[in-house]
């Protein structure tokens, strides 16, 4: 789904990048966005089952620049805040394009993304704590949009919202991991696929040796 996607603001813990990645995976969001502090490298671990290989994450230098690119996209923004205006996240229709924005664990969203995101959710809670591991609270969100865009029967099925050329790219990426990573390397166009889905061109034969 091009039209769901996540927004994180300096969350840097490998597990928690790669968790929010696997879930971003998991309900079909192609891509996922990122501010991270100054020289800092996003960095993955097993958690992610190796979703950073299809799911992009781009990155940027500041909230201004990545919320407006989202912004001008058509996205709406929902930022996750305590504040006593949040709604909670199950009154919001998240069908149309959505962009979940969350903060470091530890800090939440600094009051500058706060100010700039469309509306304020929050997920209520019963316990003593007032917030959730920043992947876990991530899962919830997209999977309500998931549960959401299901319910009114706009989940993707068959490509439908991507170009041609993005959804042949992605459907190779997805089914021929090591394949798509040499042609990135070499800086060539992926082969074709037959009905079956298998490559049309003799590629090396020890090409999926290559990681």
């Amino acid at each position: 789904m091009q039209n769901l996607t996540v927004l994180l603001e300096e969350v840097e813990k490998p597990h928690n990048l790669s968790a929010i990645l696997r879930s971003c995976d998991a309900v079909g969001a192609l891509e996922a966005h990122a501010i991270s502090k100054k020289n800092i490298v996003p960095t993955f671990n097993s958690t992610a089952q190796g979703s950073q290989k299809w799911v992009k994450l781009n990155n940027y230098d500041n909230i201004h620049v990545a919320i407006s690119n989202l912004k001008d996209k058509g996205f709406r923004l929902y930022g996750t805040n305590l504040e006593t205006s949040s709604r909670d996240y199950r009154e919001c229709d998240f069908c149309g394009p959505t962009a979940f924005v969350l903060g470091a664990e530890k800090w939440g969203l600094s009051r500058e993304a706060s100010s700039l995101v469309d509306e304020a959710i929050y997920i209520p809670m019963k316990g003593m704590v007032q917030s959730l591991n920043v992947s876990v609270a991530t899962a919830i969100l997209l999977f309500e949009a998931f549960r959401q865009r299901d319910s009114a029967g706009v989940i993707p099925k068959n490509g439908e919202g991507l170009s041609v050329k993005l959804y042949r790219d992605r459907l190779f990426e997805w089914a021929y991991p090591e394949v798509a990573k040499w042609c990135r390397k070499i800086q060539r166009p992926y082969p074709g696929l037959n009905d079956k889905g298998e490559i049309l061109e003799d590629l090396p034969r020890n090409l999926k040796m290559r990681y």
